[in-house]
């Protein structure tokens, strides 16, 4: 049995979300406002944000970004479903940091990943420059190494990012939600170097100010020597974006494709790998903005404090989906 169809067996509720991957209720319909959740075995990372001080993240995550003590921040607003009593504030200030973020191993090594975390982006949010990631190193550090600018060779790293994208600022700020990844088959940017390449889903899907949302997104990774990797995206449980083999996609550029509903040519698959050895092994929850940002989206006058508030982040093995409400 394929091991995401699996993952449905254990959760009735679910439906399919136009293939064989699920949609709406999923690991966390067990577990009323997550209670609990991070016992699952199924679960590599679980963090709610309520043992603590900022300071004890330290004890949870291997590497913390909280410059001067002033970008990371606890708040009292939170998800509607949520069991808790604050979330993650990070702010991003202009002239004095870029942001911060929280950097963890994974508990182990897996072939396919799940990641779920809510964010809401404040009422003024402009453009960032980069966000959420999920990847693998081999070997896996304890800080992250993006390695921005170079290809991965297949058999030392690779890495997503979900990303709101601001298309040359013709989108809303923050902008639309994009994946971002690097891996040893990416295409070469028009500077001769490799940035990230952008995969956006078939409709735009804009990042919303001022309300929590629901991101999940997935990495399966390939049989070395094949070409069977796959991406999904969800968005407040619904599936938007599954990227795999065969899926239809626009032209390539350097910049990366569109999926498509239908027509285009077939992708050809995604090989983030040329070794078993490597894993999905690392989840980084990243709140970056710079002054580069602005300009590639046209902004003169960006806004020098940009802030963000996270919650209920879980990676795990298998399907997550929304909080249930208690």
């Amino acid at each position: 049995m394929n091991r995401l169809v699996a993952v449905l067996a254990l959760l009735p509720s679910a439906a399919l979300g136009g293939d064989d991957l699920p949609e709406g209720p999923g690991l966390a319909a067990r577990y009323p406002g997550d209670l609990g959740i991070a016992k699952d075995r199924a679960v590599l990372l679980a963090e709610d944000f309520e043992a603590g001080t900022i300071e004890d993240l330290g004890k949870r995550w291997t590497e913390v970004g909280n410059k001067d003590q002033k970008p990371l921040a606890w708040s009292d607003l939170r998800p509607e479903a949520s069991s808790g009593r604050r979330s993650l504030q990070i702010t991003a200030t202009l002239g004095e940091d870029t942001g911060g973020h929280l950097f963890a191993p994974l508990a182990k090594g897996v072939d396919c990943a799940f990641a779920r975390f809510y964010v809401r982006f404040a009422e003024d949010a402009d453009y960032i420059h980069h966000f959420v990631h999920m990847g693998g190193m081999n070997p896996q550090t304890r800080w992250p190494n993006p390695q921005a600018g170079t290809r991965p060779k297949g058999d030392d790293r690779f890495s997503v990012g979900i990303e709101p994208w601001g298309d040359r600022g013709r989108a809303e700020p923050p902008g639309l939600w994009n994946f971002y990844p690097y891996w040893h088959e990416m295409r070469i940017s028009a500077d001769g170097r490799y940035w990230g390449n952008g995969i956006r889903p078939v409709e735009d899907q804009p990042a919303p100010r001022a309300r929590w949302q629901c991101v999940e997104f997935m990495i399966k990774l390939n049989k070395p020597e094949e070409r069977d990797g796959e991406l999904a995206l969800w968005l407040d449980g619904k599936l938007e974006a599954h990227v795999k083999k065969g899926s239809p996609r626009g032209p390539w550029t350097g910049m990366g494709f569109r999926l498509l509903a239908k027509g285009g040519e077939p992708f050809e698959g995604f090989s983030w790998r040329t070794t078993e050895e490597l894993k999905v092994s690392c989840f980084w929850l990243l709140h970056y903005v710079t002054g580069n940002a602005a300009r590639q989206n046209g902004v003169a006058k960006p806004n020098r404090v940009n802030r963000v508030w996270f919650d209920d982040v879980v990676v795990a093995t298998g399907y997550i989906g929304p909080i249930r409400a208690r």
